[in-house]
């Protein structure tokens, strides 16, 4: 039987290990640049089967946070070439989380102040991070969206196409497209979010077909063994909601089958908090989300993620329920995580108060074993 610490192939990708660096948005790339500061962090951590940059918007619109990486610039792509070197130079494997925002910014984050867009124009109950005059970063209310013509949703795609090919120019391994967490793909595929009347809203068809375009899109540009995709079936992230998931996501992983994906990355539960949480009247199945993937010809690797610690990742991988497991914050606070989990060693404890912003401290000084010892 695998275990979490035998090599795998997910797509076109090797991976020395089935340990998986999730992303984690951490604040440190001023004007959507990474610096040498991000490729030493992620350098650190390299003996991940697989690191997960944080999410990175496709374009100006995609922004939603302040000081997050971008994949539009010039200036942003050699920064995470940088990233990218630093990894391959120690021996890692790293793919790029590709995000579009769509409702979850603040207009000052938009191209010349505009207002965020979204399925429809519904204001999210959650927050962004800003920068203050003085340089402090602070939390504040998202900004009301407007909602995207139809004839719009064409070029939206094209960004993602186009931002994947830049990745792949960068120097990633591979992309990830981040359909989760309330997220734009996210809030097309939601009827909390999405009330459209045409082509793009109403039937769990049509609130799925612009996730299938962006696949296509994608996958066309970059190869399916080099795209990997998230989904968050249940959690209420940046007020995401649907009161029926199961069927919602089963036709999800029904159509993701059609691609030969290097992985489907799960969040089960609530992203960052309890396993259990649920949409609807009843407790979603994930075992049959897989089965139906499964059945509709899906040979992807399944990524899991949410909670996990070292029990339960060793017993899911040496199960079979999944071939991957993601890890969040233990990777902050644990740059030798790889290590760590297999010799069984006492971890670093993340702190809180340094997870978004700032610089070195809680970034990239957290002690390794060998610094401990």
């Amino acid at each position: 039987m695998p275990t979490l610490f035998d090599p795998i192939t997910v797509g076109d990708i090797s991976l020395a290990n089935r340990i998986v660096m999730a992303p984690l948005t951490r604040n440190r790339s001023p004007e959507a640049v990474p610096t040498n500061l991000v490729a030493a962090y992620y350098e650190q951590r390299a003996t991940a089967g697989l690191l997960i940059t944080e999410a990175t918007a496709i374009t100006h619109q995609g922004q939603g946070y302040a000081d997050v990486p971008g994949l539009y610039t010039p200036a942003a792509l050699e920064g995470w070439r940088q990233v990218t070197d630093g990894v391959h130079k120690a021996g890692g494997k790293i793919v790029v989380q590709m995000w579009h925002v769509g409702r979850i910014s603040h207009d000052t984050l938009q191209p010349n102040g505009g207002k965020p867009v979204a399925p429809s124009a519904i204001r999210a109950k959650s927050k962004t991070y800003l920068i203050n005059p003085d340089g402090t970063g602070s939390f504040a209310e998202t900004s009301e969206p407007r909602a995207l013509e139809t004839n719009e949703i064409a070029g939206i795609v094209e960004d993602y196409r186009k931002a994947a090919r830049a990745a792949i120019s960068a120097g990633f391994d591979g992309v990830e497209i981040h359909a989760a967490n309330g997220y734009l793909i996210d809030q097309f595929l939601r009827s909390g979010s999405n009330v459209r009347t045409d082509a793009y809203g109403g039937s769990i068809e049509n609130r799925a077909r612009f996730l299938f375009e962006v696949v296509e899109a994608v996958t066309s540009e970059v190869g399916a063994g080099r795209t990997g995709i998230r989904i968050s079936p249940v959690t209420p992230a940046n007020d995401a909601f649907d009161p029926d998931p199961q069927p919602l996501f089963t036709h999800v992983v029904e159509g993701l089958a059609r691609y030969g994906l290097a992985y489907v990355h799960v969040i089960e539960g609530a992203t960052g908090g309890p396993r259990d949480h649920r949409q609807g009247d009843a407790p979603f199945d994930y075992a049959a989300l897989r089965a139906a993937y499964a059945a509709a010809g899906g040979k992807a690797a399944w990524m899991a993620n949410n909670g996990y610690d070292r029990a339960l990742a060793l017993k899911t991988v040496e199960s079979g329920a999944a071939d991957l497991v993601a890890f969040g914050k233990l990777f902050i606070a644990n740059p030798d995580l790889v290590r760590r989990l297999k010799e069984d060693a006492p971890l670093n404890t993340p702190e809180q108060a340094t997870f978004y912003g700032g610089g070195a401290a809680g970034y990239t000084d957290y002690p390794s074993l060998d610094q401990v010892a």
